[in-house]
């Protein structure tokens, strides 16, 4: 049993709706961990209660005779998996043995979770067991879940009472969006970086007045298990996986500096993610959009920038589309400009457009 030992979980039980305590999901993690791929089916897994109690973070041997009461209480919780039209309730465990005298504890996992941890062939995730060991919020160990199974596509957009039911939020608190954001997202999002190999921002879509849904970006974090070397201050990486956690908020203290706090702390965190921590490159966008006179949705209008804006490689004049000097121009080429940079120029449009820039 180690650190580095390798939970693999079908992403329909990750994406299941169930409420675990801390302990009680590292218990879990820590068994699917020992489950082999060449398994067919599940064994009973012995180890020793000192080193397991060790592994989840229990240091004082007067709470190792707490354990039998978490592992009744957690064979007493009865989840719910849905695949279409079918709905299967599970227990995690379909049995615990302790022997007095041996400090030894024999665990196995319910046959009924077999199609979706054994002999996987459809959509399913793998990570180290020492991403959820240091996490100490139950929703961030959920959240580094969901988000891990998402990371191939970069980024999901969950219902907000939908997630709240797949972390386990159920308290009546979170009924208010606020406390959640800050209990549960904020928490997370500070959490997730610097213990696990992922890192994550997210937006906020609204229907009228409130937050509906979440669309979270989800990125890498490949130098969290390497040696740590310290940074100064002053040297800022435009790669974000390279930046700690202090520098990262400094960036976005920059950006509602550039946006004059317009949008909000949120929405310079994405801003962050799609210009990859370039904040001059934001700093111009900003300043061209102003030069457009945008009154309505800027927000979304700076990140169409964001998204579709491209330096021009053709030609090194300078141009009011490539380095935002102010310059009267036609209504034509003016029209043609805001479509090509928003995306939105047909084939005939862009190739005017570049005869047009080129002769100036």
């Amino acid at each position: 049993m180690e650190r580095d030992y390798i939970v693999t979980k079908s992403n329909s039980l990750i994406a299941s709706n169930y409420d675990l305590s801390v302990q009680e999901q590292k218990i879990i993690l820590t068994l699917a961990s020992m489950v082999q791929p060449e398994d067919e089916n599940f064994k009973p897994y012995i180890f020793k209660i000192k080193d397991f109690m060790a592994l989840v973070g229990v240091q004082d041997k007067a709470k190792y005779s707490e354990l039998p009461k978490i592992t009744k209480e957690l064979m007493q919780k009865v989840f719910e998996i849905k695949q279409g039209n079918k709905i299967t309730q599970l227990s995690w465990l379909s049995s615990a043995e302790y022997e007095k005298g041996t400090g030894l504890i024999e665990l196995e996992f319910s046959p009924k979770l077999k199609p979706y941890m054994l002999e996987l062939h459809g959509l399913h995730t793998s990570y180290k067991l020492e991403n959820i060991l240091s996490l100490k919020s139950k929703y961030s160990i959920r959240l580094y879940e969901i988000l891990k199974s998402n990371l191939f596509k970069n980024q999901i957009e969950i219902e907000v009472e939908d997630l709240k039911k797949m972390v386990g939020a159920n308290e009546k608190a979170y009924n208010v969006y606020t406390n959640f954001k800050s209990k549960v997202i904020f928490k997370a999002q500070k959490e997730i970086p610097l213990k696990t190999d992922i890192s994550f921002d997210f937006e906020e879509i609204k229907t009228g007045r409130k937050v509906t849904s979440i669309k979270f970006f989800i990125k890498s974090n490949k130098k969290v298990n390497a040696p740590k070397e310290k940074e100064p201050i002053n040297e800022v990486s435009v790669d974000r996986e390279e930046k700690p956690l202090y520098i990262i908020e400094k960036d976005i203290q920059e950006i509602m500096a550039i946006t004059k706090n317009e949008f909000g702390e949120e929405t310079a965190m994405l801003f962050r993610t799609l210009s990859n921590g370039d904040i001059s490159h934001i700093r111009k966008l900003y300043e061209y959009m102003n030069t457009r006179n945008v009154k309505d949705n800027r927000a979304g209008y700076m990140r169409t920038l964001l998204e579709k804006y491209e330096e021009p490689t053709q030609s090194t004049r300078r141009s009011k589309f490539n380095n935002f000097d102010p310059r009267e121009k036609s209504e034509r080429y003016s029209k043609l400009e805001e479509l090509c940079l928003l995306g939105q120029a047909s084939e005939e449009e862009r190739k005017e457009f570049d005869e047009m820039r080129g002769a100036e």
